[in-house]
């Protein structure tokens, strides 16, 4: 709440400066904000009298405005890059995927591998387990398993996070 639509009998009131003036009535704060060009601020309405502050609420405004946009700028969104393999696969089509892995745990991405069974393959889960081990293995200097393999439907899905 600002000027007008602070309707308090009594307030706390902090000057521009940030020192505190003591227990005055709303209208003689408002007063007081309005001779200095400055927008009276309610900033703990629950506190008994509410705290009001006088400040520029524009600029107040402008510079949160700001440190938001700092803030998300500086924030790394996490993707989840995903690799398929079949149960069949050989040992140099692994090495090209832990290749592609590496490459996604170093971007700092967390990493979704998947075997996808078709058909009578889902009999043989037991070797897919096996080369998701040896993939876990194969990455561990640049990844941990965040997840472990585990059935989902027709697939067998790991997944990977970067190391901190």
């Amino acid at each position: 709440m600002i000027n007008e639509q602070i309707k308090d009998k009594e307030v706390r009131l902090i000057d521009e400066t940030g020192q505190q003036v003591g227990i005055v009535s709303a209208k003689e704060a408002q007063k007081l904000a309005d001779e200095k060009k400055l927008d009276l601020v309610k900033i703990a309405p629950t506190a008994k009298p509410p705290v009001c502050r006088i400040m520029d609420y524009g600029k107040y405004r402008f510079d949160q405005a700001k440190k938001e946009k700092e803030a998300r700028k500086k924030q790394k969104v996490i993707e989840v890059k995903e690799l398929r393999l079949s149960p069949s696969i050989d040992t140099h089509d692994v090495e090209v995927k832990v290749k592609k892995a590496i490459q996604f745990l170093k971007d700092g991405n967390k990493v979704k591998i998947s075997i996808r069974f078709r058909g009578r393959e889902i009999g043989h889960s037991k070797t897919s387990i096996v080369i998701l081990d040896n993939f876990a293995d194969a990455v561990a200097e640049y990844g941990v398993v965040d997840k472990p393999a585990k059935m989902e439907g027709k697939s067998m899905v790991m997944f990977l996070a970067p190391k901190a």
